[in-house]
């Protein structure tokens, strides 16, 4: 009698169990596909990169095993040091002017109501629609001091044509180029953000006397905190693998932009110029680490300043 008992509480547990298992085993086969694109195009290549980071290559055209002495090159390497220092210099100017210029343009689109709101989403947004190599190329035309329209507008003046590619001038239309191509990007981040904010708020706090400006610095962005962080550090991962804009620039640059110009470019020039590809990814997976520190030491300064555990 016990025995049926005990059989007849079991049977819905067993039937339970085995239907959940039924659904895990459908839900890895909808996932297999996927696990094996991401093993084959991404955790195979980036293993066997890491391996060859760990050898050498020797002069008899095999290879040597190395260990870590690569990576101790690497972060006394002057030109990888000096790729660094360059892509550090660009994250403290750009990440800033980016993050003021999108910030200001979705509170300025998020206060409108018309037809212009909208109209102004698609405007800013348009420079991230293009592509990266086409939008450089684009700004190498209109940097060029010789056919380039800055050229034409100079002259009409009377006034010299600047050169906004030679070896001063080069940092700054590189931040200008980057400003263009991703302001509108963090922009639509940061609005879609404010969208979701509940307006009862903002009708409260205007019911309190408070005006325009006191309910953006005070309601609005710190209620997009969060989503700052997460602009901000999409800028800082994104400038330090700084590659596409200063190598599409420095075939017109005349010499304005050396190889080793970003870190990124020092690993290409090492790997397609010198075939040092052991260094290369060396280099590369250094890049990477400072990379995972960097994003990792912003969000969790981030974190405990907001007092989250």
């Amino acid at each position: 009698m016990t025995t049926h008992v005990i059989e007849a509480v079991d049977a819905p547990r067993r039937t339970r169990r085995s239907g959940i298992e039924r659904r895990q085993q459908v839900g890895w086969l909808f996932i297999t596909p996927f696990l094996i694109v991401f093993a084959v195009f991404l955790v195979f290549p980036l293993g066997y990169a890491f391996t060859m980071s760990l050898s050498s290559s020797t002069l008899a055209g095999g290879t040597q095993f190395v260990g870590a002495d690569n990576y101790v090159k690497a972060f006394t390497d002057p030109l990888f040091l000096g790729g660094i220092r360059r892509v550090a210099l660009f994250a403290i100017i750009m990440i800033p002017t980016q993050l003021g210029i999108a910030m200001l343009a979705a509170l300025v689109i998020d206060s409108l109501s018309t037809w212009v709101s909208k109209l102004s989403r698609l405007l800013m947004f348009a420079p991230y629609a293009i592509p990266v190599v086409i939008g450089a190329l684009m700004w190498s035309f209109l940097y060029s001091p010789r056919f380039g329209p800055a050229a034409t507008l100079f002259d009409l003046v009377g006034l010299q044509t600047p050169n906004f590619l030679a070896a001063g001038s080069i940092f700054g239309s590189l931040v200008n180029v980057v400003t263009w191509q991703w302001s509108g990007y963090y922009m639509i981040v940061i609005y879609a953000s404010l969208r979701a904010i509940d307006p009862a708020i903002y009708e409260a706090a205007r019911i309190d006397g408070a005006g325009g400006l006191q309910i953006a610095t005070r309601i609005k962005l710190p209620m997009i905190s969060s989503s700052m962080v997460m602009v901000i550090t999409f800028a800082l991962i994104g400038t330090l693998q700084f590659f596409t804009e200063p190598t599409v620039l420095r075939s017109i640059a005349s010499g304005s932009l050396p190889p080793e110009y970003t870190p990124n470019m020092y690993a290409y020039a090492l790997a397609f110029s010198y075939s040092q590809f052991n260094y290369a990814a060396t280099i590369a997976f250094s890049l990477g680490i400072l990379v995972f520190i960097g994003s990792f030491g912003f969000l969790f300064l981030t974190r405990k300043q907001s007092g989250l555990k």
